[in-house]
């Protein structure tokens, strides 16, 4: 299972059900950990950590992989592709 690290603000907006697609950089950081999944059509379990210590809230979503572009409103840049973890439940917060 993967854990990725996440502002407040997108933490809060998913735990809602507001934000409904988490995005990362295609680089190689993420390549190693993506790019086998991207596309996969299968669904991952991911952990989203709202920051570094250990008492940091953690919530595990159910998510596709794939690449595309974000939302602006979501964080991302127009035009930019990204790795887009399209996030189909909260299973625990």
């Amino acid at each position: 299972m993967i854990t990725l690290t996440i502002k407040k603000k997108w933490f809060d907006m998913i735990k809602s059900g507001e934000k409904k697609e988490e995005y990362r950089e295609i680089k190689k950081y993420y390549d190693t950990r993506f790019k086998i999944l991207a596309g996969d059509h299968k669904i991952h379990e991911i952990l989203f950590r709202n920051g570094y210590s250990k008492s940091s809230p953690i919530m595990k979503c159910r998510c596709y992989i794939g690449i595309g572009y974000g939302l602006p409103e979501w964080g991302a840049e127009k035009g930019k592709v990204y790795y887009v973890l399209k996030i189909l439940s909260v299973e625990e917060v």
